[in-house]
C-alpha cells in the first residue's frame, strides 16, 4: 500500500474489481492504492469496531448503509490498536461528525493511519454485484495511482486470493498480556490470539475470569504453564485451512479434556480438529444483523458477523469424532451455514459469530455464561 495524507475532498479515485467492474468516485482518508478482497458489511452502526477488527486484515470493506461518518471517531471503541481493513468504501461521507464522544472525524483517521478509501460511488450496486458474482479481489487508487483501466486491471488481478491465505500470525499479539478479571476472580482461561478483539476477554473478565491472551504460536506447554480453567480460541483473518499449528494446539487441548470455547476462527479451526472439512463462502457474513437460531434452545438470535469461510458439517444428524460425539449446535437462517459446533462426550463448543457484539446486539451473550457452566462442571 503507498498512501499520501494530503486532502482528498475532490480528489478523484477509482475502485477497480478483478472482473474488470469500476466505479469512480472521490477519495476518502488517504490517497494513494490499496489492495484486498473487496467485500460488503451491512452493520448500519459500529464502523469504528469493524475497521479496527483483526478479522479484517486485507479486505477492502464496503459498507451497505448510505451515510457513514456521522459519530466521528473516538478512543473508547477500538477493538486494536489499527484499522486493519486494507480499504474503506462508503456512499456518502459524513461532513461534519456529530457525537459527543467524537474526538475527530472518520476521514482524518484513516488518513492518520494510512487507510486508502473511496467516496461517492454506488455501494447498493457495487454490493449487488458482490451478492451475485461473489466477494473478488479488488483495489483502489486515488490521485497520482489513477492510470489506464488496463494497467491497474492487470495489477489488482496479480494479487493473491483470500482463499489459501494464511493471515492469522500477522494480527496475532507479539506478547502474552493479562485482562484482569473484574470484582473476584473465579477461573483462569488462556485465551489463543488468531485476532482477538478487545471486547471478547472484557466480556469474560466481566464474569469473574483472569484472561491470559497467548500468541497464536504458542505451544501447549506455553498455554498449560497458566493452569487454565478453560481455554479459548479466538476471531482472525485468512483460510482456516492454512491453520495447522491452532488446529494441533486445540487438539492437544481437546486431548485433555480442558473446557474449551471458541469463535469464529475458532470455530472453524475446532471444525478441522473434529475432522471436518472448511470452505469459501461466496460472499460471507459480515454485519451486526444476521439471524442464527441456537438448536439446543430453539431460540432465533440477531448476531454480529466476519467470517467469509464456514465449517462443513452435517446439520441432520450428530458426527462421531475421534473426540466422541459432535452437532452442529447453530445454524444461519439466511442460508444453513454452519453457525456452532458442540462436543456432546466433553466441555467444548464454539460459534461461528461474534457474541462479544462490538459492535451488535447482546443476543448471544449467553456464550460467555456457558463458558462459565462448562469450567465450574470441570472444577465440581
Amino acid at each position: 500500500m503507498t498512501t499520501s495524507t494530503r486532502g482528498t475532498t475532490k480528489v478523484p479515485a477509482v475502485l477497480v474489481l478483478e472482473d474488470g467492474r469500476i466505479f469512480r468516485g472521490r477519495a476518502y482518508g488517504a490517497v494513494g492504492e490499496t489492495f484486498g478482497e473487496a467485500v460488503f458489511s451491512t452493520g448500519m452502526t459500529g464502523y469504528q469496531e469493524t475497521l479496527t477488527d483483526p478479522s479484517y486484515d486485507r479486505q477492502i470493506v464496503v459498507a451497505t448503509a448510505p451515510q457513514i461518518g456521522n459519530t466521528g471517531w473516538n478512543d473508547e471503541d477500538d477493538e486494536s490498536d489499527r484499522i486493519w481493513v486494507s480499504g474503506y468504501v462508503v456512499r456518502d461521507p459524513a461532513r461534519v461528525p456529530s457525537n459527543w464522544r467524537a474526538k475527530r472525524s472518520l476521514d482524518a483517521e484513516l488518513v492518520a493511519q494510512h487507510v486508502v478509501g473511496i467516496s461517492g460511488i454506488d455501494t447498493r450496486a457495487l454490493t449487488r454485484h458482490l451478492r451475485e458474482s461473489g466477494s473478488m479481489r479488488a483495489g483502489i487508487f486515488s490521485g497520482e495511482a489513477v492510470g489506464s483501466r488496463a494497467e491497474l486491471l492487470a495489477r489488482v488481478q496479480a494479487q493473491p486470493q483470500m482463499k489459501g491465505a494464511s493471515l492469522y500470525e500477522a494480527v496475532t499479539t507479539k506478547e502474552a498480556y493479562v485482562v484482569p478479571a473484574v470484582g473476584e476472580k473465579r477461573f483462569t482461561v488462556a485465551a489463543i490470539d488468531l485476532g482477538i478483539k478487545g471486547m471478547t476477554p472484557h466480556r469474560m473478565a466481566e464474569r469473574g475470569i483472569e484472561v491470559h491472551v497467548l500468541p497464536a504460536t504458542a505451544s501447549a506447554a506455553e498455554v498449560y504453564a497458566v493452569d487454565p480453567d478453560g481455554v479459548f480460541f479466538s476471531n482472525g483473518p485468512g483460510d482456516p485451512a492454512t491453520a495447522d499449528g491452532p488446529v494441533a494446539l486445540m487438539t492437544e487441548v481437546l486431548q485433555r479434556r480442558t473446557p474449551l470455547f471458541g469463535i469464529c476462527f475458532g470455530n472453524q479451526i475446532l471444525g478441522r480438529a473434529l475432522g471436518f472439512g472448511t470452505y469459501k463462502l461466496k460472499y460471507g457474513h459480515r454485519g451486526i444483523n444476521q439471524p442464527v437460531q441456537d438448536r439446543t434452545t430453539g431460540k432465533v438470535e440477531v448476531t454480529a458477523h466476519n467470517h467469509g469461510f464456514a465449517v462443513d458439517a452435517p446439520l441432520d444428524r450428530v458426527s462421531e469424532t475421534k473426540f466422541g460425539r459432535a452437532e452442529v449446535s447453530h445454524v444461519c437462517l439466511n442460508d444453513d451455514v454452519v453457525e456452532g459446533l458442540q462436543l456432546l462426550d466433553q466441555p467444548a463448543f464454539s460459534v461461528q459469530y461474534h457474541p462479544e457484539a462490538a459492535a451488535g446486539p447482546h443476543d448471544a451473550a449467553y456464550l460467555f455464561d456457558r463458558f462459565v457452566s462448562l469450567m465450574e462442571g470441570q472444577r465440581a
